[in-house]
C-alpha cells in the first residue's frame, strides 16, 4: 500500500517531490550559514568550538531526519548560550551533557503527550522580551571576547565593563594585542553592515557571516597579527565530551533537575516560535509541533549523550534554507554532512579564523536581537505589553534567563485578569439630536455591572442610546441582563436602545433571551480616542 501509494504520488517524499539539485545548493547555503555561527554559540556558551560544531551535525542529521518542521533548520542557538555558559559555571563541562539529555527527554515526553501547542501559549511581549534579553547578555559578553578580554561574570558587570574593554581597544597597555582584536572585530561588523546593505542580487545567496569571518581570517593571517584563534581539534572525536559515570549519579540531583526543566522550556519556546516564523516564509507543509518536539526531544538526548551543546530551531539558518529553495528535509540533513565533512578533512583552516571575529558576529546578532521595530510596534499596540517586554529583558538581564521569563509570564497573566475584570465606558452626545454613544471597552461581567448601570442611569429615559460593542472582549448573562431590561425601560419612556445584537451574542456562551433580533445597521464605526470616558475601573 505505502509502496503503491508512493508511486501515485510519482515518487514523492511526505508528499513533497525531492528536486535534489535545489536541495543541495540550499543545503550548501545552510551549511557556510552555520560553520562559523556553530563555533561563536559555543565560545559565547563557554565551551570548545568543536561541540557546538557537532550539535550542528547532530541538528542536522538527527532533529532534520525526524523533524516535524520539514525546512526548519535546527543546531545549537544563541537564545541557550546564556544558559550554557551559567551551568558550565556552576557545574562543570561534564555535567552539561546530563544536563542536556534529561532536557531532551522532557521534551520527548511533552511532545508524545501533545503538548507541543501549549509552549505556544506565551505572550509575544515575553517571547520577544525573552529574545531581547538574551541578544544583551549576548552583546554584553561578547563585546570583551572581541577584543581578546574575558566576560566578567554577571549580565550587569559584563555591561557596565563595557567602556573598559573599549579602553583596551583603543589605548594598548604592556605590549597586549587588545587594539589588534578589536580593529578584527571592528572589520567584521562593517563587512556584516555592508554586506546586508549593498549585496548584489546575483550573490544575495553569500551568508553575510561567512563572508565576514573571510575577510577578518584573511586580514589577520596577511597581517601576521598575533591574536587568539580557534581551538580546533585535528580529530573531531577527540572534542567529544561523553559524561563520565561519577557525573550520572547527579541526574536526580533537584538542582540538575532544574536546570533541564528550565533548558527544556526554553529550547521548546524557540523552537516551536521559529517553526511559526517558519511557516510564514513558505507555503509547504505546516508545522506539526508535537512532531517537532520529539524531534528536538531526540536530538538532545542524543546531543547530551556526547557532551555537546543543546538544540534548538533557529530562524537564521531556517531562512536561509527557504531562501536559497529548499522544499524538503534533505537540505537540512545535507547541511549536517558538509559540515562533518569540512571538520574532519579541513581542521587546519578552522585554526585560522580568530576569536574576536566570531565574537564580533554575535555582538551584532545581539544586537539584532533587541529589534528596536518591536518595541514600536509594542508601543502602538499596547503600553502594558511594552512594559512587559522590558521588564522581561530587565529581569533576564539583572537576574537570570529563566526568572525573567517565569516574571515576564507572571506578568501576562496578571494583565489578563486586569483585562476581564475591567471595564471602560466612553459617553459620546449628540448635541441637539437627544443621542448618545457609549462605547463598551474590556469585559462586561457581574464585578463590573454597577458601573455600567451607573453611566445608563445618568442618561435621560427618553434619549436614543447606540451602544457599541466592538472592543468588548466578554459580557456575562447578568449585564446582558441589564441591556435586555433597561432596552424596555427606554421603550416605556420613548427612548430607544440600540446595540450589534448580533456582535454581543457572540461575546456570550449560549443564547441570551433575546437571540434573534437584528443587528445595529448604524454607520457610526469610528471610536473615541481623546474622547474622556464616564466610567474607567
Amino acid at each position: 500500500m505505502d509502496q503503491q501509494k508512493q508511486a501515485d504520488s510519482g515518487g514523492k517524499k511526505d508528499g513533497v517531490k525531492i528536486n535534489w539539485t535545489r536541495e543541495f545548493m540550499a543545503s550548501a547555503v545552510v551549511f557556510l550559514v552555520a560553520l562559523p555561527l556553530c563555533m561563536g554559540i559555543a565560545i559565547a556558551s563557554g565551551v570548545p568550538p568543536a561541540l557546538g560544531l557537532i550539535s550542528g551535525i547532530i541538528g542536522g542529521l538527527v532533529v532534520g531526519s525526524l523533524a516535524g518542521a520539514p525546512l526548519q533548520v535546527s543546531g545549537p542557538a544563541a537564545g541557550l548560550a546564556v544558559i550554557v555558559f551559567e551551568l558550565v559555571k556552576k557545574h562543570g563541562l561534564p555535567t552539561l551533557g546530563v544536563i542536556v539529555l534529561v532536557a531532551g527527554l522532557i521534551q520527548l515526553v511533552a511532545g508524545y503527550f501533545k503538548l507541543g501547542r501549549w509552549f505556544r501559549a506565551v505572550s509575544p511581549a515575553v517571547i520577544h522580551g525573552m529574545l531581547a534579553g538574551i541578544g544583551v547578555l549576548i552583546f554584553g559578553s561578547q563585546f570583551h571576547v572581541m577584543v581578546d578580554d574575558k566576560p566578567r561574570g554577571s549580565g550587569l558587570a559584563n555591561l557596565i565593563s563595557i567602556p573598559e574593554s573599549i579602553y583596551k581597544g583603543i589605548f594598548p597597555l604592556d605590549g597586549s594585542v587588545h587594539h589588534l582584536a578589536a580593529a578584527i572585530g571592528i572589520l567584521t561588523i562593517v563587512t556584516l553592515v555592508l554586506w546586508n546593505l549593498f549585496k548584489p542580487k546575483k550573490l544575495s545567496l553569500l551568508p553575510a557571516p561567512l563572508l565576514a569571518v573571510t575577510v577578518a581570517t584573511v586580514a589577520t593571517v596577511s597581517l601576521g597579527w598575533g591574536i587568539e584563534t580557534i581551538p580546533v581539534p585535528d580529530n573531531l572525536w577527540n572534542a567529544v565530551n561523553v559524561p563520565p559515570s561519577s557525573v550520572w549519579s547527579k541526574i536526580l540531583d533537584p538542582t540538575i533537575l532544574l536546570a533541564a526543566v528550565g533548558m527544556a522550556v526554553v529550547a521548546s519556546a524557540e523552537s516551536l516560535l521559529c517553526a511559526t516564523a517558519t511557516d510564514q516564509l513558505h507555503q509547504g507543509e505546516r508545522a506539526n509541533y508535537d512532531k517537532e518536539l520529539m524531534a528536538q526531544g531526540v536530538g538532545n538526548m542524543v546531543a547530551g549523550g556526547l557532551g555537546a551543546l543543546p538544540i534548538t530551531g533557529v530562524i537564521v539558518r531556517s531562512s536561509a534554507n527557504i531562501e536559497a529553495g529548499a522544499t524538503s528535509r534533505a537540505s537540512a540533513i545535507l547541511h549536517a554532512l558538509w559540515l562533518l565533512a569540512f571538520v574532519a578533512a579541513l581542521p587546519f583552516v578552522l585554526k585560522m579564523i580568530p576569536t574576536a571575529c566570531l565574537a564580533a558576529v554575535l555582538v551584532y546578532i545581539g544586537y539584532k536581537l533587541v529589534n528596536f521595530k518591536m518595541m514600536k510596534q509594542l508601543w502602538d499596540t499596547s503600553r502594558s505589553e511594552l512594559g512587559i517586554y522590558l521588564a522581561t529583558i530587565a529581569c533576564i538581564v539583572s537576574i537570570d534567563l529563566l526568572s525573567g521569563v517565569m516574571i515576564g509570564v507572571a506578568l501576562s497573566v496578571i494583565k489578563l485578569v486586569y483585562t476581564f475584570s475591567h471595564i471602560k465606558v466612553t459617553v459620546l452626545e449628540e448635541e441637539g439630536e437627544n443621542r448618545y454613544d457609549i462605547f463598551v471597552e474590556g469585559a462586561a461581567t457581574f464585578i463590573r455591572l454597577p458601573e455600567l448601570a451607573e453611566t445608563l442611569e445618568r442618561l435621560p429615559l427618553n434619549a436614543e442610546l447606540h451602544i457599541h460593542v466592538g472592543r468588548l472582549a466578554y459580557i456575562d448573562h447578568a449585564c446582558i441582563e441589564l441591556l435586555d431590561n433597561w432596552d424596555q425601560q427606554l421603550k416605556d419612556n420613548g427612548g430607544s436602545l440600540v446595540v450589534e445584537w448580533d456582535d454581543l451574542e457572540a461575546r456570550f456562551k449560549g443564547k441570551p433571551a433575546f437571540a434573534g433580533r437584528l443587528k445595529n445597521n448604524d454607520s457610526r464605526q469610528d471610536w473615541p480616542e481623546d474622547s474622556v470616558p464616564s466610567t474607567a475601573s
